[in-house]
């Protein structure tokens, strides 16, 4: 089965995420997933693949080498994000792209282009997976199982491949931050891993977002707008406030690189009662923490201007830079580059505006840099993937591991 094949099998499962969610996984629809890959690894002949209570999918692919190299481990994980719907994708190949406007539903009139979509300029040429303008496409993160896979089955078929052995696993509820929360690193047995979870081709990446997520719950009083002079309290303009009250540069649309942000990602409610959501990140720990504590003294004033308990607020850490953990074994940076740059591929070292189930693993004894999958336009209707990218990913996959073995 080639990598497109996979792919395109893949994207057919709704794995959506549910956010706030008391149960793990978060929608048990990505069990149905699971359960695909682990037969398919059964087919393939890897080594006791399973599924587990959490639903981690596990499997080894035995040594063909006695030489002493690490355990290597790569990870993709199996759900999609929750900002747009993951049901009945519907892909659409655009073979040869010649540039310019990609119309993705001519009845919608939904289309991307180069000058929205700078990207696109670099992908003349090549085939690209894009959406019907109703759904995302799903290469996040199943560009990255396809290319896992698709290296499995091309080690487990050629013994003569010399390679240590090689761990692969595949996580559920990465896009709502709890990915790794029951992940078994010491079961998994890797020394080292890689996610394969990042963007276009030649990315490396091991630094990312310190992440919290912001809670506001905000309590009004709701008087008959006739008699209110004086009495009401509308929770939805003390959250209106609230925000206004946060520095207006630091928003995700007036940032980039390394610069941090407070993303207000939804709201809900009305007069008596309102609900405001965030996520809160910065890549420099110190302007995370100062984030964190401006958003906990804005509550505290609006508390002191209209009364103790109007706003409730809650701040919880997510993930944290993994940088500090990769540095240490910046070999596992170094061997990647090595093989991009053996395969002709321009590696691109850029931090992660995100996380990846990496940076926890990291955090947990696991050392697990990011690498690219070749998808585009993250979470959306834009999303897209070059076919090329993902085959030249399989081969990254399989040359990394050679130059472990080399080494």
């Amino acid at each position: 089965m080639t990598v497109l094949e996979r792919f395109l099998k893949y994207v057919a499962v709704d794995t959506e995420s549910v956010e706030d969610a008391t149960c793990f996984p978060s929608s048990e629809k990505q069990k149905d997933l699971a359960r695909i890959l682990v037969e398919e690894l059964k087919e393939l002949g890897a080594e006791n693949p399973h599924m587990d209570e959490y639903g981690y999918v596990y499997a080894t692919i035995p040594a063909t080498s006695d030489k002493k190299v690490p355990v290597l481990g790569f990870l993709s994980h199996m759900d999609t994000s929750p900002a747009m719907s993951g049901a009945n994708v519907k892909p659409r190949i655009v073979k040869n792209y010649g540039g310019g406007e990609i119309i993705l539903n001519e009845k919608e009139k939904i289309s991307m282009n180069p000058e929205m979509f700078p990207s696109l300029t670099h992908m003349v040429g090549q085939d690209l997976v894009v959406t019907d303008g109703t759904t995302l496409l799903g290469a996040d993160d199943k560009a990255g199982i396809a290319e896992i896979m698709t290296m499995t089955e091309l080690l487990l078929a050629d013994k003569s491949i010399p390679h240590g052995t090689i761990q692969i696993a595949f996580t559920p509820d990465e896009e709502v931050g709890a990915g790794v929360d029951y992940f078994d690193v010491k079961k998994f047995g890797a020394e080292f891993a890689y996610t394969v979870d990042g963007g276009g081709l030649g990315e490396i990446e091991y630094e990312n977002f310190n992440a919290a997520s912001g809670r506001l719950k905000i309590h009004g009083q709701s008087i008959h707008p006739g008699s209110a002079k004086g009495k009401m309290v509308n929770a939805i303009l003390v959250g209106m406030e609230f925000q206004q009250m946060l520095p207006v540069a630091q928003n995700p649309a007036y940032t980039e690189g390394y610069e941090g942000f407070f993303h207000l990602d939804r709201m809900t409610g009305g007069v008596e009662e309102a609900e405001l959501f965030y996520i809160i990140r910065d890549h420099d720990k110190a302007k995370f923490e100062e984030k964190k504590a401006r958003f906990e003294k804005t509550a505290a004033f609006l508390n002191e201007k209209y009364g103790v308990g109007t706003v409730e607020c809650e701040v919880k850490d997510s993930y944290y830079n993994m940088k500090e953990k990769i540095e240490p074994y910046m070999f596992l940076i170094d061997n990647a580059t090595k093989a991009m740059e053996q395969l002709g591929v321009t590696p691109i070292i850029t931090p992660i505006r995100g996380g990846t189930d990496g940076a926890r693993l990291s955090f947990m004894g696991l050392p697990c840099p990011n690498l690219c999958t070749g998808g585009e336009n993250y979470h959306g209707k834009y999303e897209y993937v070059s076919i090329q990218s993902m085959e030249r990913i399989v081969e990254l996959l399989l040359q990394i591991i050679k130059v472990y073995q080399e080494a």
